[in-house]
């Protein structure tokens, strides 16, 4: 693998950490399965790539696409909570619905911004290569990201929001109003995504309607190889593991699909997540198997 492969491959993987951290929050602390990703990444950066297109402050587009992808969860959630829609109906119905708002807000297929200032282009240190600032600036980004949610999960409001993921019951029982925790989580949880939709249209140099097919298969992904390779509890370990995941997984995609001798092409990268996916899934499963066979068989009671 070369250089420009390797750091293309970082930078994308900590976008896609972004995306980690938004599933991670709906499916591990809501206990949310929210198909939502898959339309909110995408809605990310169509606002965004339509505002920076129109000559819109690229750091006021990013923000806008944040917040599309916060108003994407929250009526997600409100589906579910309000009208009382299966939490998994709902989320398919918005990625639905989401497919014809972004065609609308586009206006057409995609938007390019190839010949627009972003916030890279902005932020990009003079005499420094693009390939090198871009990963440089995403990271920084990701370590802010995660700063800001690992205190926010340890405030009042975020406890609340664990409660309910953990046992709805009892945080009912504790004064904890359920819905309203399942409507900020879902908003948070999303507004993630789509920062990193806004954050994926301005390196690619625009916003396509297809940008979002897959979204929720690389964010479990990078959830669960992430918890493979740092298993842990605690909040702080497992939003790391997260972030260690995308990168880990778009690590491991970018070498099956630049070595000649597997003879993988793009179209195997479906085919590739499925393969680690699994191999994460069972890894774990078969330490402790190994673990079990060599401990001592424990001495008979006479």
């Amino acid at each position: 693998m070369s250089l420009f492969s390797f750091l293309g491959a970082v930078e994308i993987g900590l976008i896609f950490a972004l995306v980690a951290l938004g599933v991670y929050i709906s499916f591990r602390l809501l206990r949310f399965p929210d198909l939502t990703v898959d339309g909110s990444f995408p809605l990310g950066g169509a606002v965004c790539a339509v505002m920076i297109h129109n000559g819109f402050n690229p750091y006021i587009a990013t923000v806008a696409a944040t917040l599309a992808g916060a108003c994407a969860g929250y009526i997600t959630g409100w589906l579910n909570v309000r009208l009382k829609i299966m939490d998994l109906l709902a989320s398919i119905l918005m990625m639905i619905a989401l497919f014809s708002i972004n065609l609308r807000v586009m206006g057409g297929p995609n938007v390019p911004i190839i010949n627009d200032p972003t916030m890279f282009t902005l932020l990009q240190p003079n005499g420094l290569e693009d390939y090198w600032a871009r990963p440089m600036i995403l990271l920084a980004l990701i370590v802010i990201a995660k700063i800001i949610i690992d205190w926010f999960f340890s405030t009042e409001r975020g406890l609340s929001i664990r409660a309910t993921g953990s046992n709805t019951r009892m945080a009912r029982a504790q004064g904890i109003n359920t819905g309203a925790m399942v409507l900020l989580g879902m908003a948070v949880s999303n507004a993630l995504v789509g920062l990193a939709g806004a954050l994926f249209a301005q390196t690619q140099g625009g916003a396509d309607i297809s940008m979002g097919i897959g979204t929720i298969v690389i964010g479990l992904a990078a959830v669960i190889v992430g918890e493979a390779i740092l298993p842990s509890r605690r909040l702080v370990y497992a939003t790391l593991a997260a972030i260690l995941g995308a990168i880990v997984y778009r690590f491991f995609i970018a070498i099956a699909l630049n070595s000649d001798f597997i003879g993988l092409k793009a179209q195997d990268l479906n085919l590739v997540t499925a393969v680690l996916v699994t191999l994460a899934l069972v890894v774990p499963n078969l330490k402790r198997m190994l673990k079990h066979k060599r401990l001592p068989d424990a001495p008979k009671s006479m």
